[in-house]
């Protein structure tokens, strides 16, 4: 497997992957969307990071980050999906340590994953917190009464 900036070619199969791991809804996968669209269309632009990993030329997973604004050293994991027949075999792990080497390597001292409180997010949360994010916050009702938003982080040694 590797890892490798996102290509116009890659944008069908990242969005097969939003809209078959059942974990967003149409509203999210419109925003991942936004966001890949803006990374792909402007190259100028340097808000969102995009990588796919790649195994035998079949895209297995994908992640976006980027610098938080008006921060120092803070960044934004934005999303981090991983085709459903590809998941549990250390895909996602893989992704989120490149871009904590990414983050480290532009001298990075934070980054902020936010997720939901619901149920279905349990296995996600507990990704989060094997891979050593500590919730940091937690906002009751945020995205609808009885979810909340989890702000998760991890800091890094300068």
């Amino acid at each position: 497997m590797k890892i490798r900036k996102m290509l116009p070619e890659d944008k069908a199969p990242v969005m097969k992957i939003l809209e078959t791991t059942g974990m967003f809804s149409k509203e999210e996968v419109a925003v991942a969307e936004e966001l890949i669209d803006i990374f792909l269309k402007n190259k100028e632009q340097k808000d969102y990071i995009i990588y796919v990993s790649d195994e035998n030329y079949t895209v297995t997973g994908y992640v976006c980050y980027g610098p938080t604004p008006a921060t120092e050293g803070t960044f934004d994991l934005y999303w981090i999906a991983v085709s459903p027949n590809h998941q549990n075999k250390g895909i996602g792990k893989k992704l989120l340590s490149f871009v904590e080497k990414e983050v480290a390597d532009k001298t990075g001292r934070m980054i902020i994953i936010e997720t939901s409180s619901r149920g279905k997010y349990t296995p996600t949360q507990e990704f989060y917190k094997r891979n050593s994010y500590n919730i940091e916050a937690r906002i009751a009702d945020f995205y609808s009464i009885g979810d909340d938003r989890l702000i998760f982080a991890k800091r890094f040694q300068p």
